[in-house]
């Protein structure tokens, strides 16, 4: 990749340009969270140590001789690479912090404090500013001292007491989900709190954690278990109360099928040729089908068997039934661009980097990606020359 030094006072597309972030944060609930705010438009100062966002190192697997985890959540960013035990680093990282609107870190509770960039210190240079801090267990109390990664979360939080088959072990989730959703519900925040500052002219500080998210997150559950005693078990591929909602076995593959009510489980009969289980009193309706799932379960996978799945997916979603082949993520990136959602963006440069796009899509502010994945670095002239210039 070659790298590429952007204008940094240069007004960008999107509702926050004009918006500086001073992100000091590293790995990627934080970066996450930043990135989002740079595809909406803010000008993102990534400040790194000398040797770089921990996730640089994570290969494989890789691209370009970069690490694919640091690339997916650090465009539109600008890097610099700063020593906090250096006198003359340390004044530049104050002096981001004082010409920001927005300063976010992921350090542990407490250690950044001591440079002087906790929210006091910050708040005293620049002081309303919006100061977002996010942290595995929060940063009072007993959680303050304990380091905070996702899957340690997702172990004491119970997810992975939820994941796995109903006799097996427990499983972490495929991805770092509680990383990436507090990520995304502090962007809310300091969305949020960029309004407020734009009504009052008062900042605020913004505190999130992966403990307190992932209950928020686990919304369901954690309702059922605060108020009923009860939490959920592990079911493998199915759904505690609804069924069928899980993927069943077909001649060549699993297909997921949905059926929560009456309408959609009579056209499911229909189309799968059984209409006999429509006047069963045992799946007559839901919460019957519910707790006789273990006798209509053979029934639905018989029928299922004769075909395969790619090829009842046609005949389901030609009927208007909820369902989805099991797939790989390559499988998923296809089937992504196969029904009209663009997925990637990349420069008009062929050799540029693919990353993944925002989701979201906004008529009169769309996300905008002006920048690939900065090299460590690259962007230090340029911030120090903006910052030299920001006083005129």
């Amino acid at each position: 990749m070659n790298p590429v030094t952007i204008d940094i006072t240069a007004p960008n597309p999107g509702p926050l340009s004009g918006v500086i972030v001073a992100d000091f944060s590293r790995v990627l609930a934080g970066p996450y969270c930043t990135m989002i705010l740079g595809d909406l438009g803010a000008t993102v100062i990534k400040v790194e140590s000398p040797t770089g966002d921990d996730t640089r190192a994570w290969t494989p697997p890789a691209y370009q001789g970069g690490a694919c985890y640091y690339q997916a959540v650090n465009r539109n960013k600008h890097s610099i690479a700063l020593d906090f035990s250096d006198a003359d680093d340390l004044a530049v990282a104050k002096d981001i912090a004082a010409r920001a609107d927005v300063f976010i870190h992921n350090f542990k509770p407490g250690s950044i404090d001591k440079f002087g960039l906790g929210y006091d210190g910050v708040k005293e240079i620049n002081p309303d500013i919006i100061y977002a801090h996010i942290s595995g267990f929060g940063t009072s109390g007993a959680g303050a001292a304990l380091p905070g990664y996702d899957v340690l979360v997702q172990g004491m939080a119970g997810l992975m007491d939820m994941n796995g088959e109903a006799d097996g072990e427990p499983v972490r989730s495929g991805v770092s989900i509680f990383d990436l959703t507090t990520g995304m519900m502090t962007a809310v925040g300091i969305t949020s709190a960029l309004r407020h500052k734009e009504r009052t002219g008062e900042g605020q500080l913004i505190e999130n954690n992966l403990m307190a998210n992932a209950i928020f997150t686990m919304a369901n559950q954690y309702q059922v278990a605060s108020t009923t005693g009860k939490h959920p078990t592990r079911n493998g591929k199915e759904h505690p109360t609804i069924y069928p909602y899980n993927a069943f076995p077909t001649a060549d593959g699993d297909l997921i099928v949905v059926a929560g009510n009456n309408g959609q489980f009579a056209r499911l009969c229909q189309v799968l040729g059984t209409p006999e289980l429509l006047t069963d009193e045992r799946f007559d309706n839901p919460e019957k089908r519910n707790i006789n799932r273990a006798e209509l379960r053979p029934l639905l996978e018989r029928a299922l068997s004769v075909k395969g799945k790619d090829e009842w997916f046609e005949l389901l979603r030609g009927a208007g039934l909820p369902c989805s082949p099991v797939q790989n993520v390559s499988e998923g990136l296809e089937s992504a661009r196969e029904l009209g959602i663009d997925p990637i963006w990349h420069t008009e440069d062929p050799e540029s980097m693919p990353t993944v796009r925002s989701s979201l899509s906004m008529s009169a502010t769309p996300a905008s990606y002006r920048k690939e994945p900065p090299q460590l670095g690259e962007d230090s002239d340029a911030v120090r020359a903006w910052l030299a210039g920001s006083d005129s």
